[in-house]
C-alpha cells in the first residue's frame, strides 16, 4: 500500500488510523481506559502488523460515548453494556426505516 493509498483510507471511518496513545490522547483517556473497554468487549481494536492496537474513528466515537458514561458515574462495565445496547437499537431504528420505506414505495422487501 503507497502513501497516496493510506491518505484515501483516512475519510473512511472504518480505517483503523489511530494508534492507542493517539486515540488516548484524542479522548482525553488513558491508555488503561482504552485496555479496560476492550477487556469489557465494547470494541475490539485491530492490530498493526507490529501488533499494536489501532483505532478506527468508529471506535472512538464508541469510546467517547462509554467514556462520557463513566465520567457521569456509572461504572464501566454498565457503560460498556449501555453503549453496546444503544448501538443495537440504533441499528434496529435504521433497519425498520429502511423497511417502512420499502413498504412505502410498494417494493417489496428483500428476504435476508
Amino acid at each position: 500500500m503507497t502513501a497516496g493509498d493510506s491518505f484515501g483510507r483516512l475519510d473512511d471511518d472504518d480505517y483503523p488510523a489511530s494508534t492507542m496513545g493517539r486515540a488516548a490522547d484524542m479522548l482525553g483517556t488513558t491508555q488503561n481506559f482504552l485496555r479496560a473497554i476492550g477487556e469489557h468487549r465494547l470494541i475490539t481494536p485491530l492490530r498493526s502488523e507490529g501488533g499494536r492496537r489501532r483505532y478506527s474513528r468508529y471506535q472512538l466515537r464508541i469510546v467517547a460515548r462509554a467514556r462520557e458514561l463513566v465520567d457521569q458515574g456509572t461504572p464501566i462495565e454498565s457503560a460498556c453494556r449501555i453503549v453496546i445496547l444503544e448501538v443495537q437499537l440504533e441499528e434496529a431504528q435504521r433497519i425498520n426505516a429502511e423497511y417502512r420505506h420499502t413498504v412505502a414505495s410498494g417494493s417489496a422487501p428483500s428476504a435476508a
